[in-house]
């Protein structure tokens, strides 16, 4: 029965409560499907809001007064149709009582309650009520609950802790700028006095005898430091730091709290009460730590600095000294982060400088030795304690201190037990490669002793491979130690600082190499019988490295390496170790031709290599690399194959192969047709083959998906590798006409099927793309039209095809239908812009090519919802830049849409404003511009006693002026993006801006009016005064020289308004700049 019947009386409630139950507590699927249906129903119904009162009043069930905590967030937060200010001040009001009189609420409830507090209290943050800002009373509000049992103040604690969070995450139903506000106007006006109570109220926890076994008091401690924590790692500038970026983040605290770090008692109080609290809290102190470590060097002046590094160092020193907590997982990690941060905001000058520097370096020192030997216990930890010495270790060039460093005996240690360890953990799964240049000379000794016993392993074993992997132990035991001394070669190789080798460290380059380099012939004269795939992987690393450091147009050739080489190995020159470079490629294609990490990561070196003026000039000279070149078939390379089991998308690589084959087969091409046509003579017969098999009805349709998958990405290859005319006009004269209808057909067949039709797409995306001016036909040549037709055609055909699917689940519609979608715009931009096709000859001779590309170019981004356009980025990107070309080149045909398709696409640009991709920001500018000019144009003709415009024309202008609104709204936001963000592409912005202040002069007036009120009174007269310059000497007209004195202008009016707003905590109260 639906709630709606039972509305009218209190058996409602109790039909939504067994609901609740259903949707939390059943563990049948489709009782628990119904029960969402249900609740979802009652969400969006008009009364939900009294219901949800009703629920917490009288709900007997914590699930009823979670579905009440919830339904109230989603009812203030949403953006249409928002509940009015009263109304969010009763909930706010009532929330607060219902937690002070529920102090023993579930705890689940609890949060949903303090999290609908938080809500409101941040999107109501700049709303006034009688001159008051109502939402801003936090420490009042919450003064009461300090004031109670433990209970209350856990709740008063945490409502502080959400607050904090809420405000400082930005979500994506609001505007970025408005969250930056709110964020900054929290920052200045409450942030530091929670802090400051956080602090007093821990100095008071600490100072008493605290029962931690008692839950609530033990609860209100960590509810503590949690809030303490959430201040410190606020995003103060709105930088909203990558987490990836760990150990590079620097805490940007506000001058206004330099009070609270110059004194000693802060950093103090959490150093002791790491020492006093358990180690299930002590993790949470440690983080507060890790981020008063990385407070911004410039809070301090030199002397400030010193002494708070060391009280910073002793505090270091003393966890050091007496490290029981330290075996606890957690604790080590913030431990090990927080040692990280020492030399991440301090210079090695002033550490050295520290009363306890000797002491302190050598606990740091043995601390990380002990941490290698016990590489098992915390594994995802132990890198910060390497970047600390990595860096310690690069900056010891450039320190001025006359106090020692002693780091020349303690970084060999810490590097000699990093490898070995290495060595001891070989059961631990390998990590792809390491950073850290360990140069160190006892890694040859080591490399020596490993490589020894396995080439006495192979003798005794009479060379059988089969006994090796009998003898679990030793080989495998081997293998894994060779393999980790493989990736460290290569990372001491490839950690070399160019600008500052020297002889010794090639020499000793030399030593590494040689020894890699006859172990891998040892390691390779045994394939046909077994291999390690691991193993392969490093020497890939390793070689990857040396071409890196070695191999190129930049390389000094007569350096010792190449010495040593030639000592040892025989390879006198660049050539010879190319040949060592490739003969080692075609055996990883014969050998490994199945194992997808292993052809991959060869085929990328392939790919490198290829990439170099000289060394590419050298590699053709090889009779190895003749070799590929004449027989680039699934006979000598088995990857090439079409029969085997792997998935459709694993044959990526060989548009990779093709890639590097196509750069090859350049360099000595020429006009050789002959030549050419040899090459292409394996593509040619696999291009026969799908012909054949899809000219009959009954056909092998998995055999022929494969051949022809196969083959479009190795052309793929090819077409990108020809980047000069004279060779593409080649492949093109190839394909056209004999093999495009065989492309056709594929799209026809196949539209359903991403894995088939996508590689098809993205070939015919690069065939059009006019890369480096390849694309030029002859003045008699018909072919760039012929070109587009086929263009069109395939988007047509794909896009009409695809629009059949219907519904295609969220989960699965990127990869279904998106991806397809995106290659399609991708490659109507790159012929539009192309420059090789007169668009103007197709209206003229009734050819209806273009029409029905931009027709469907229309219907696809009609079946897509705005979300997804900003969702995926390869989307947005292929999408906003062929916007950016239909709006410069094709405004006509823009104007002749229906209305309901010109606002989609002006939304989809306003969206596209504030996005957080530079690329798309850029690009929605640029169109913009170009639609505001185009606008421009036509009021100006208009007034003008002209002939009458088209009415395509009119009718553009006449939508224009039925909604100025998205015009108007674009203005705001552009001037919102300039004045309050950090904006990056400015120039971008500067140029449609002109256009839309001309187009809205009374509506920008009025803007500038709400801006300036909204200042402090003794800014106003300055911020008026900007406005006025920014206008000064502009004219009514979009002329290139308008444009650029008004984009001047503009770069001085941003600054002069963020000089002036620095010291202000206003921020602009005006319903339009927050829409």
């Amino acid at each position: 029965m639906k709630w709606r019947k039972m509305a009218d009386h209190v058996q409602g409630l109790a039909q939504l409560e067994i609901l609740c139950k259903q949707l939390y507590e059943t563990t049948d699927t489709a009782v628990r499907h119904q029960a969402e249906k249900a609740l979802v129903e009652f969400t969006n119904s008009p009364d939900c809001l009294s219901k949800c009162q009703l629920l917490l009043e009288r709900g007997s069930s914590s699930y009823s007064q979670l579905l009440a905590a919830t339904c109230l967030s989603k009812l203030v937060s949403r953006t249409s149709n928002p509940l009015p200010l009263e109304q969010r001040i009763d909930i706010r009001n009532y929330v607060l009582n219902y937690l002070a009189t529920r102090p023993k609420l579930a705890a689940f409830v609890t949060q949903a309650l303090i999290q609908l507090y938080a809500r409101i209290t941040k999107l109501g943050w700049f709303d006034c009520q009688k001159d008051d800002y109502v939402f801003r009373n936090v420490i009042v509000d919450v003064t009461r609950f300090l004031q109670d049992s433990v209970e209350h103040c856990i709740i008063g604690v945490t409502i502080l802790s959400q607050l904090t969070n809420e405000i400082n995450q930005a979500d994506t139903t609001h505007p970025l700028t408005k969250h930056r506000k709110i964020a900054s106007s929290f920052r200045d006006s409450s942030l530091f006095d929670i802090f400051t109570l956080s602090c007093n109220l821990l100095k008071q926890a600490s100072g008493k005898n605290l029962n931690l076994n008692d839950e609530s008091q033990h609860g209100l401690l960590m509810q503590l430091l949690k809030l303490s924590y959430n201040c410190l790692n606020y995003d103060f500038i709105g930088t909203s730091t990558d987490e990836s970026s760990d150990d590079l983040c620097t805490v940007q605290i506000p001058t206004s709290w330099r009070s609270a770090f110059l004194d000693s008692s802060t950093l103090q109080l959490f150093f002791n009460l790491y020492h006093s609290i358990p180690p299930s809290l002590s993790p949470l102190v440690l983080s507060c730590l890790v981020q008063i470590a990385s407070v911004r060097r410039s809070l301090f002046n030199n002397a400030e600095r010193a002494k708070f590094l060391s009280h910073l160092v002793d505090g270091v020193k003393r966890i050091l000294a007496n490290p029981q907590c330290l075996p606890d997982p957690n604790n080590y990690h913030e431990f090990c982060r927080l040692l990280a941060r020492l030399k991440s905001n301090y210079q090695l000058g002033e550490l050295v400088k520290v009363e306890n520097y000797p002491e302190v370096i050598r606990l740091i020192a043995n601390f990380t030795v002990t941490s290698l030997q016990h590489w098992e216990f915390a594994p995802n930890s132990v890198h910060y304690l390497l970047s600390l010495w990595q860096r310690l270790a690069a900056s010891v060039p450039y320190v001025k201190a006359t106090e020692p460093h002693l780091l020349e005996t303690y970084t060999p240690e810490v590097t000699k037990a990093y490898i070995t360890s290495r060595l001891e953990s070989v059961h631990v799964i390998l990590r792809d490669g390491l950073e850290d240049p360990l140069d160190d000379a006892g890694l040859v000794q080591l490399f020596d002793q490993a490589a020894q016993t396995y080439q006495e392993l192979l003798q005794s074993t009479n060379s059988s491979a089969a006994d090796i992997t009998v003898q679990e132990g030793t080989g495998k035991e081997l293998y894994s130690r060779l393999t980790w001394l493989v990736y460290i070669i290569g990372a001491v190789i490839g950690g070399r600082v160019s600008f500052a080798s020297t002889d010794e460290q090639d020499a000793m380059d030399g030593e590494l190499v040689c020894r890699v380099l006859q172990l891998m012939n040892l390691t390779d004269s045994r394939l046909a019988q077994a291999g390690n795939e691991r193993l392969e992987l490093a020497m890939l690393s390793f070689f990857e490295q040396f071409r890196k450091i070695y191999i190129g147009d930049q390389v000094q050739k007569s350096s010792k390496l190449y010495r040593r080489l030639s000592e040892v190995l025989g390879l006198n020159d660049e050539t010879m170790v190319l040949s060592v470079f490739i003969g080692k490629i075609i055996t990883n294609l014969k050998y490994w031709g199945q194992c997808e990490p292993i052809t991959s990561k060869t085929l990328q070196l392939l790919n490198d290599l290829s990439l170099g003026y000289s060394s590419v000039r050298k590699l053709v000279k090889l009779s190895a690399v003749q070799f590929m070149l004449n027989n680039h078939t699934s006979e000598h390379f088995s990857f090439l194959g079409v029969n085997n089991q792997s998935n459709l998308s694993d044959m990526r690589c060989r548009t990779t192969f093709y890639t590097a084959l196509g750069r090859l087969l350049m360099v000595d091409l020429g006009e050789d047709e002959d030549q050419f046509e040899q090459f292409m003579l394996p593509l040619t017969a696999a291009f026969e083959a799908v012909a054949q098999m899809l000219s009959t009805n009954t056909f092998n349709e998995q055999e022929a998906k494969r051949t022809l998958v196969g083959l479009v990405r190795d052309l793929r290859g090819i077409a990108f590798a020809f980047n000069a005319k004279t060779s593409f006009m080649m492949l093109f004269d190839w394909m056209y006409p004999a093999y495009m209808p065989i492309l056709q057909r594929a799209i026809e067949l196949w539209y359903h099927d991403p894995a088939c039709t996508t590689p098809v797409l993205k070939l015919m995306a690069e065939l059009v793309h006019n890369r480096s001016q390849r694309l030029q036909f002859d003045v008699s040549s018909p072919n760039g039209i012929l070109l587009f037709r086929e263009t069109s055609k395939m988007i047509t055909t794909y896009g009409n095809r695809i629009l059949t699917l219907g519904e295609v689940p969220k989960d699965q519609v990127y990869g279904v239908k998106l991806k397809g979608v995106s290659v399609c715009f991708a490659m109507l931009k790159a012929v539009l812009s192309g420059n090789y096709v007169n668009f103007g000859v197709f209206r003229l001779y009734g050819d209806d090519a273009l029409d029905n590309a931009l027709q469907t170019f229309i219907k696809l981004l009609l079946s897509i919802p705005h979300s997804d356009l900003l969702d995926y980025p390869k989307l947005s990107q292929s999408f906003y830049s062929l916007l950016e070309v239909l709006t410069q080149d094709h405004m006509n045909f823009i104007a002749s849409l229906e209305p309901h398709v010109v606002m989609y696409i002006l939304s989809s640009i306003s969206e596209g404003l504030t996005a957080l991709d530079t690329m798309v920001c850029t690009g929605c500018c640029s169109s913009l511009d170009h639609i505001v000019t185009y606008l421009f144009k036509q009021l100006s003709r208009s007034t003008k006693k002209r002939p009458t415009p088209m009415a395509t024309d009119d009718r553009f202008l006449h939508i224009m002026q039925q909604h100025p609104e998205m015009i108007q709204q674009m203005l705001s936001t552009v001037l919102n993006i300039i004045i309050f963000e950090d904006c990056r592409n400015q120039w971008s912005m500067s140029r449609p801006l002109l256009g839309l202040i001309l187009l809205n002069e009374k509506y920008f007036a009025d803007l500038r009016n709400s801006i300036v009120n909204s200042q402090p009174p003794e800014k106003q007269q300055a911020m008026h005064l900007c406005f006025e310059n920014l206008m000064e000497g502009i004219e009514r007209n979009l002329l290139t020289k308008n444009r650029d004195r008004f984009t001047q202008n503009l770069s001085v009016f941003r600054r002069e308004v963020n000089d002036s707003m620095k010291n202000s905590t206003y921020g602009v109260n005006s319903n339009d700049m927050m829409s």
